[in-house]
């Protein structure tokens, strides 16, 4: 990950919705690219991510998916590394779906699963994702792990074998991030 980064080649990161918040802090230390969706909450992440530096394609799985995922593919041909919440814009929750393995396969970019652990926050009960606010001092743990697939031109995005093997690396990567404190 870190040779990418020093050649500038962008790559993938991949997550679960409900670990965005947290990762907000990465987002110019990584040259973040992500999409965020249209909605009201949509907004308020999008002006907050625009204000970090980050880059932003506009569109979720039920509103405008072609066009966010065609501007997420811009960024990360120009040289911005994806950050994808996998089980989004509405679940189900640790769901993989198939648009960060075509944003891959496109950008010809490797995948890395993100784990993230937290010591410390709020959590939000109601939300479909789980989503939780670091609290402050909190230690936040965050690893990344490639992912063990190829991605390439013959690789079929809507594989439940890929999807499943995301999921399962994702859960291993939280497990190790929380065996780091």
């Amino acid at each position: 990950m870190k040779t990418l980064m020093k050649e500038k080649k962008p790559m993938i990161l991949a997550h679960f919705h409900g670990d965005e918040i947290p990762l907000i802090s990465l987002v110019s230390r990584y040259k973040i690219a992500t999409m965020t969706s249209t909605s009201k909450d949509g907004e308020m992440m999008n002006t907050v991510l625009l204000l970090l530096g980050a880059k932003t394609s506009r569109g979720s799985a039920t509103r405008g998916a072609v066009t966010a995922l065609k501007g997420l593919l811009k960024y990360c041909k120009d040289g911005s590394n994806c950050s994808m919440a996998v089980d989004g814009p509405k679940g189900p929750i640790y769901e993989v779906k198939p648009g960060v393995f075509e944003i891959a396969r496109l950008a010809k970019a490797p995948i890395y699963a993100g784990g993230i652990s937290c010591d410390r926050a709020w959590h939000f009960p109601r939300s479909w994702n789980k989503a939780y606010l670091p609290k402050p001092f909190a230690q936040l743990n965050i690893l990344w792990l490639p992912f063990n697939f190829t991605i390439d031109k013959n690789t079929d995005p809507r594989s439940p074998e890929l999807a499943n093997s995301l999921k399962n690396q994702l859960f291993d990567a939280r497990s190790q991030s929380a065996k780091l404190t």
